[in-house]
């Protein structure tokens, strides 16, 4: 990695779980506060196995506390349902893993977005959060179209393989298409802007919290 004096050295580093496991084993009293909240998110997750709805609820405050309106994250849960359906279809159609679906998905987002999923994630100026919790409501409603154009179509016509189904997906992103091209008119200005929804911003590969 890039060193302070600007060369590149040999540099040790830790993943998200290599930092928790740390945390666990440090000994000193000040780590004992990051070892509880570890504590109290491994009990929340034993919680949520018995009984999922919890994790549902936390969900939606988690939105809630975020900004979203309900109506944002009622069709936020309904686009999570249809991806899912859509991906069981996927399945079902000879295509599988997580970069067979990604793949397909960039088809729908780059009809009718004109952009593919990490593109319009720079163009929003976002990095690891999530893509569709940075939308807009018609630009979440516009993405779920497009998902379940896609998945009537592959349906009716039953693509086999990857390549058949990238054809399929890009006519359900086309619907969306023609829906936003629809509504722009009528409104007379863009649907896909820069806007996000974080509460702070990234600077010179720094973030900064207002």
């Amino acid at each position: 990695m890039k060193a302070q004096d600007g060369k590149y050295r040999e540099t040790d580093v830790l993943d998200t779980e290599g930092i928790f496991r740390l945390i666990e084993s440090v000994p000193s009293p000040k780590a004992e506060p990051f070892k509880v909240w570890l504590a109290k998110l491994g009990r929340q997750e034993v919680d949520n196995a018995f009984d999922p709805s919890i994790g549902i609820d936390k969900m939606i405050d988690y939105y809630l506390r975020k900004g979203y309106t309900l109506e944002w994250i009622e069709a936020r849960i309904k686009a999570i349902i249809d991806r899912k359906k859509l991906t069981n279809t996927w399945n079902e159609l000879g295509v599988e893993g997580n970069n067979s679906f990604a793949i397909l998905t960039n088809e729908i987002y780059k009809e009718w977005s004109g952009m593919d999923a990490k593109k319009y994630k720079e163009f929003k100026n976002i990095r690891k959060e999530n893509l569709r919790d940075n939308m807009s409501d018609i630009e979440v409603a516009l993405t779920d179209l497009g998902e379940v154009a896609t998945r009537e179509l592959a349906k009716k016509h039953k693509p086999i393989g990857l390549e058949e189904n990238k054809k399929v997906a890009k006519l359900g992103g086309h619907a969306a298409k023609v829906a936003k091209e629809d509504i722009e008119k009528n409104l007379g200005k863009k649907i896909v802007t820069k806007e996000n929804n974080l509460l702070y911003k990234y600077k010179d590969n720094l973030k900064e919290i207002e």
